[in-house]
């Protein structure tokens, strides 16, 4: 693999892999991973939020947002299906799956 080159926080969140994240993974548990843009406009990594007493969890509320925000969501989740799906399918092609799988051992 080489060097592992890292992708700013800036654009993980313009990308939509931080909104992404958070609506298929850290809100459906009650967490949110969070960011925030400093007075000189650098983006940090900020925590991640803690609701998991809620067991519904935590939401964008998507679907009353204004036409703009909810544009730039689509955007964002286009950005990152189209992808996540060349990747995978590279992943299909050179390991045989797609997502890792973790081995049961009590299987084997």
């Amino acid at each position: 693999m080489g060097t592992l080159k890292k992708i700013s926080i800036k654009e993980f969140v313009e990308k939509g892999f931080l909104q992404e994240a958070n609506r298929l993974f850290f809100h459906p548990l009650g967490m949110a991973l969070t960011v925030k843009i400093t007075d000189n406009g650098e983006f940090k990594l900020a925590g991640i939020q803690d609701a998991r007493e809620d067991k519904t969890g935590i939401i964008f509320d998507i679907h009353t947002s204004e036409d703009k925000r909810k544009n730039l969501f689509l955007k964002n989740k286009i950005y990152v299906s189209n992808d996540m799906e060349e990747r995978l399918s590279a992943r299909l092609a050179e390991f045989g799956f797609d997502i890792e799988p973790i081995p049961n051992d009590n299987k084997e």
